[in-house]
């Protein structure tokens, strides 16, 4: 798969076709990319179920051509009971669980994102009702979606955790077993939800019936999430960290998202002069591979939610600190190396209109199927990404109650020089600002169109879904030549699939200068690019 999908009035990306598909036909009854992408975040859940979920957190990019690049963070706070001592009482001292009620600390901020970001698709003159946005997800809730591949993988691979947590079999393991590759997978009880939201608005989930629904779900499944919790929510606006690349001004999520990280990396790519270096080489991926080094140690100093933070996260793209961090890159010896973040289950999607209003977007549970806890009344699977929270006082990401968790996810989106604007991202946890670098370079910096640069072989160091080793992961597609050549410079190189899933995800959309559309989706997901 190496053509890029082109158009002139709309195109939208996502890792699922049926995502893509709801937000294009948003686009030719009338839609501006944010309505677009609302209808294509609710049918994702739905479709693909293992990797996001309305019970997890979403972070917005969003351009409106002469406009300054906007944020929503639709992150979820932990809760106020969610305390080092209300984790001692349950004889949970070291680590927070992965999986069940305990895991389920943090509120859902997905629907909250999606609230805000219809009051700004109103603004940008949207006149679609939600219950249209909302349709394709009921739809697919009630009648049925395919089972994919990649859906019924990961359930059989992780059902031995995940089928004793509250409501999980019943929801997942239709008729006591993993669901068959092709066979009809239904959600009825959320399928009534979407209807719930549809007719009593969004803004039910946090402060209505839903969210007295949820609460009282959430605490008989152990957690500490509370109705208060859910009323005192609101996505907020945000200003969108942005990097001075030699080829136009980058954007990315400020914290508690790792945004910051994914331009580091490209910021350091640049001032090492990576355009002169073959992008099929070993020269490229060693110096990727080493700007992520970099980068990721300054996250692992500094990055938290900001309220916590010692310095600006804007300062930490400085030129004189990004070039200070190319300076300390060996380019012939692999630096040492620790270890990452871990897993990250994950969608990213992407739409741009006709007029260029462009959406980078991004939705995810953390761990695959989240916490495992699925809500009685409501079907919602919901997030565990508060075990990222450390019980240790002295921890850069201590638990607090109403602190943000950190968060891996980061869409991203580039307004170069040439006029040009691109959204770009993938899932995968520590993968996401690696492949955003491979997209970003090869895509702009080296002029491959962007199926091309999402087709081709890709790396991952550390860990992500699924993994547990945190060794440089290559496709099996990059030449012997190429792997022998790292291996040599210190890297501990691990060959996986030719196209693996461990790499993650990806996606993106050019707009050109002329208005041109150019997108590509990721061979590894189930996705598609939908454009007319």
């Amino acid at each position: 798969m190496i053509n890029s999908a082109r158009a002139m009035r709309g195109m939208a990306v996502a890792p699922h076709a049926a995502a893509a598909q709801s937000a294009l036909a948003v686009l030719r009854e009338g839609g501006n990319a944010v309505e677009a992408m609302i209808a294509a975040a609710a049918t994702i859940p739905v479709a693909y179920p293992h990797m996001n979920s309305i019970g997890g957190d979403a972070f917005w990019l969003i351009h409106v051509p002469g406009q300054p690049v906007r944020a929503i963070d639709a992150c979820g706070a932990a809760a106020a009971a969610a305390t080092r001592e209300w984790y001692a009482d349950r004889r949970i001292a070291q680590s927070i669980p992965f999986r069940g009620g305990v895991a389920a600390n943090t509120v859902a901020g997905t629907v909250s994102g999606w609230d805000l970001a219809f009051a700004y698709g109103r603004e940008l003159g949207g006149r679609l009702p939600l219950a249209r946005l909302l349709g394709d997800a009921i739809e697919y809730a009630e009648r049925g979606v395919p089972v994919t591949r990649s859906q019924a993988a990961i359930t059989a691979a992780k059902r031995g955790e995940l089928a004793p947590q509250p409501g999980f079999a019943q929801t997942f393991l239709p008729g006591g077993d993993v669901p068959a590759v092709g066979t009809v997978f239904r959600q009825p009880r959320l399928a009534a939800t979407f209807r719930h939201l549809a007719a009593r608005g969004l803004d039910d989930f946090y402060r209505g019936e839903l969210a007295r629904a949820i609460a009282a779900d959430l605490a008989a499944a152990g957690s500490p999430v509370g109705l208060v919790d859910l009323e005192r929510h609101r996505a907020e606006w945000r200003t969108p960290l942005a990097l001075l690349h030699s080829l136009g001004t980058l954007h990315n999520m400020p914290p508690p998202t790792q945004g910051v990280v994914s331009l580091l990396i490209l910021g350091i790519l640049d001032a090492l002069g990576v355009a002169e270096v073959d992008p099929a080489g070993a020269d490229y991926v060693h110096l990727c591979v080493e700007a992520v080094k970099q980068a990721f140690g300054v996250r692992d100093r500094h990055v938290t939610d900001p309220a916590y933070m010692s310095v600006d996260a804007q300062s930490l793209l400085a030129p004189e600190r990004v070039r200070a961090l190319a300076a300390a890159i060996d380019r012939d010896r692999a630096a040492p190396w620790g270890a990452g973040r871990g897993p990250a289950d994950t969608v990213w999607m992407g739409v741009i209109d006709g007029e260029g209003r462009a959406v980078s977007f991004i939705q995810s549970l953390y761990h695959e199927f989240g916490s495992g806890v699925v809500l009685e009344k409501t079907g919602i699977n919901w997030q565990n990404r508060g075990c990222s929270f450390s019980l240790d006082a002295r921890a850069l990401n201590a638990l607090a109650p109403g602190r943000k968790p950190f968060h891996t996810l980061n869409p991203a989106l580039a307004l170069l020089a040439d006029g040009r604007t691109m959204v770009y991202g993938n899932m995968g946890g520590d993968g996401q600002p690696q492949t955003q670098s491979a997209v970003f370079t090869r895509a702009i910096v080296f002029g491959w169109g962007p199926q091309a640069a999402i087709s081709a072989p890709r790396w991952l160091l550390g860990r992500t879904w699924g993994q547990t080793s945190d060794t440089l992961k290559l496709e099996a597609r990059f030449p012997a030549a190429v792997i022998d050549a790292l291996r040599a410079r210190g890297h501990e190189v691990e060959v996986v699939g030719e196209f693996d899933e461990v790499v993650g995800h990806a996606g993106a959309i050019v707009r050109h200068a002329n208005g041109i559309l150019e997108g590509g989706t990721d061979p590894r997901s189930d996705g598609g690019v939908a454009a007319y």
